[in-house]
């Protein structure tokens, strides 16, 4: 991305490296903290509100969509190829459905996905948040190839379709390392 395009942002940090193949449309309601990273054909629709915190990375192809709110705390991370949907519409053949369609025979909701501090979302995934949205706690991960549709609970690991816990993380460990980042690195 271009300074002159990240320049419409709503806000950045110190340190942002988006790759000239990224894709943001409403760039105006994104916000970026320091040390981020968003890899080539990442495609984001800002949707309502994207707030991106500090040490962030999203790989490539990864898709953030759907017109609703995205949250991503620091430490935080897209592994590619992961879909993430901030909203969506009602399939169940009560109404009509896409973006073509004008209202009021479409019933789509906007939602919002908040990922918590140090959680992350592994290689394929699909984030799929309904009508009340979904929260991934702190410290949680979800393996590659994964479905996620509800929250999941803090410094769990997750796989499957859909999503289950597997086991727990190690949250001491994980908050050692980030106090060692921030004093080494002021």
């Amino acid at each position: 991305m271009l300074l002159s395009e990240m320049a419409l942002l709503r806000s950045f940090g110190e340190n942002v490296r988006i790759y000239p193949l990224a894709k943001i449309i409403r760039p105006e309601v994104v916000s970026l903290g320091d040390n981020i990273m968003i890899d080539d054909f990442v495609f984001i629709d800002g949707g309502t509100s994207t707030e991106i915190g500090s040490y962030v990375h999203i790989g490539c192809r990864t898709f953030i969509v759907g017109g609703g709110e995205l949250v991503m705390e620091g430490f935080t991370g897209l592994s590619g190829g992961v879909s993430v949907y901030t909203g969506g519409e009602d399939y169940s053949g009560r109404w009509l459905t896409n973006p073509t369609v004008p209202q009021p025979w479409r019933k789509p909701y906007r939602s919002h996905v908040i990922m918590r501090r140090h959680s992350l979302i592994g290689a394929g995934c699909t984030v799929l948040a309904g009508p009340d949205g979904i929260e991934i706690g702190e410290g949680a991960s979800v393996g590659a190839m994964s479905l996620v549709k509800s929250d999941l609970e803090p410094w769990t690991v997750y796989a499957g379709i859909p999503a289950r816990p597997i086991k727990k993380r190690d949250k001491n460990r994980m908050l050692e390392l980030e106090e060692d980042l921030r004093r080494t690195l002021g």
